[in-house]
């Protein structure tokens, strides 16, 4: 059997979590946004780099985040 394939999203800078509109189980595609973050006034998406299911949320509304930090796995396929 196939080891899955996970994909860590990261958190790109100090940030905080406006909104996490996904959750474990669901589907995304390559772009969707799955975590809204906030700095410095302004929204950044944090986008799916891959098509895949959600496998853990990491943060959630709220939360403020480091660079590096995970936020969401995904298993690909």
């Amino acid at each position: 059997m196939a080891r899955e394939q996970v994909l860590e999203v990261l958190a790109e800078m100090v940030a905080n979590v406006l909104s996490v509109p996904v959750a474990p189980g669901e589907q995304v595609d390559v772009g969707d946004t799955v975590v809204l973050l906030e700095s410095m006034k302004m929204e950044i998406p944090v986008l799916a780099e891959a098509a895949g299911t959600v496998r853990s949320v990491r943060v959630t509304d709220g939360d403020v985040v480091q660079e590096g930090d995970v936020l969401v796995e995904l298993v690909l396929g």
